[in-house]
């Protein structure tokens, strides 16, 4: 099977411009394909998964992956999917961003001459001057079409700013810039971001004439992959100082059953013959494909041993053996005891089991938490340093699948 067909056989493809053209470009290696990430965290989450997955698949195909990171557009901020305007970043934050993102990425993508290369459209876009921007690229655009947009529809009731207004306009001149200078003949992205990406498409052939090669392709569930990258306590983070490598894997593990072959066909590089083969799966085996799924994702963001410890603690917990030499850990330190003692739901609390004294108080109460398989009903329980004293540490348990070994500091 070529690269374009195993693409859609994954369900990776949602909707595409010239599709006869853009599968022979992706078959014969010859897409030079653009994908951006705007840098408004340190720390790329899981939903960049599957774009970075599929910049992989399409790297070990031949084709050339072009890594935009938006350290321009991070000053103006995508609308998308957005009920409020994002916050604004300094210089200094975006590109410390910028930074911490292309450490992440080299674990999937080989950079490098004639491999994949890094841009940021600061270096373009912060250049460019208004009135000329006005008149080169301004009258390319349709004021009605832009309103149209999907991209825009959510913010026009709370009122849509100017500068958000913008940000179709600066993609747009992204590939445009790109095609240009690089020769960039493809841009994916999300399903959310399809009219910016018409737009780009637009742009260059209105600019360039009707037989500028530039085509458009869209992932199916990228939009879902951002929310995929939440949690009730913030976002799952590829960064394992934000997430440990404990807490990815289990964050894969706990997939509802519905979702986990999905997940499997598209972020895994198991192969499809493998994988068709669990479609008929359920019961217990689904437990097996979740493992299977959290394992192979654990692997290619933090490496085979940290996948192993992973596992391995996973399954002793589960199992009732109790192996907590890999389960992520809070110091509780001599400042957070009172009077020589600790309240539960502060310990929870720094290790971000729970976000506020409300929630812990609820999870408590509702018999959802537990010190050393004992559950607690107060949500005022303490701790004495006696407590620590068997092991050094206790094991505080969040319903069945979230562990956290607190060490008396």
């Amino acid at each position: 099977m070529e690269i374009y067909e195993e693409l859609k056989a994954r369900g990776l493809i949602a909707q595409v411009t010239d599709e006869d053209e853009i599968r022979n470009l992706v078959n014969n290696g010859k897409a030079i394909f653009y994908i951006g990430f705007d840098p408004t965290a340190d720390s790329l989450h899981v939903g960049h998964f599957m774009a970075l997955c599929l910049m992989k698949r399409l790297q070990m195909a031949g084709n050339k992956p072009v890594v935009l990171i938006g350290g321009g557009t991070g000053y103006i901020g995508d609308p998308s999917g957005r009920t409020d305007m994002r916050s604004m970043m300094t210089a200094e934050t975006i590109q410390h961003n910028c930074d911490c993102f292309k450490k992440q990425m080299e674990r999937f993508i080989e950079f490098g001459e004639d491999k994949a290369i890094m841009v940021n459209n600061a270096d373009w876009l912060l250049k460019l001057n208004y009135i000329d921007l006005l008149r080169d690229v301004g009258a390319c655009f349709s004021v009605n079409n832009m309103l149209r947009a999907e991209c825009y529809k959510q913010r026009m009731e709370k009122g849509l700013s100017f500068l958000e207004f913008n940000y179709m306009i600066m993609q747009s001149y992204d590939f445009y810039h790109l095609y240009q200078n690089y020769g960039c003949n493809m841009q994916f992205g999300g399903d959310d971001q399809w009219s910016n990406m018409l737009g780009g498409t637009e742009l260059i052939r209105k600019k360039l004439g009707k037989d500028a090669y530039a085509m458009t392709i869209t992932l199916l569930l990228n939009s879902e992959g951002k929310k995929m990258g939440k949690t009730a306590n913030g976002a799952v983070w590829l960064d394992p100082n934000k997430t440990s490598p404990f807490d990815f894997y289990q964050y894969w593990r706990n997939v509802s059953d519905d979702d986990v072959l999905k997940c499997i066909r598209m972020l895994t590089f198991l192969p499809l013959e493998e994988i068709d083969a669990m479609d008929k799966w359920e019961g217990s085996q689904l437990n097996k494909a979740k493992e299977i799924l959290a394992y192979e994702l654990t692997k290619l963001v933090h490496g085979e041993a940290e996948a192993d410890k992973a596992q391995e603690v996973a399954r002793a917990l589960f199992s009732g053996a109790g192996n907590s030499e890999n389960m992520p850990s809070v110091i509780v330190e001599e400042s957070d005891f009172i009077d020589g003692r600790v309240l539960v739901s502060d310990i929870m609390i720094k290790a971000e089991i729970a976000k506020s004294k409300g929630e812990c108080r609820r999870l408590i109460e509702q018999g959802g938490v537990s010190v050393n398989d004992s559950k607690i009903s107060d949500p005022f329980t303490k701790l004495s340093k006696d407590d620590f004293a068997a092991d050094g540490y206790v094991i505080i348990k969040k319903g069945k699948k979230v562990f956290y070994k607190a060490i008396l500091g």
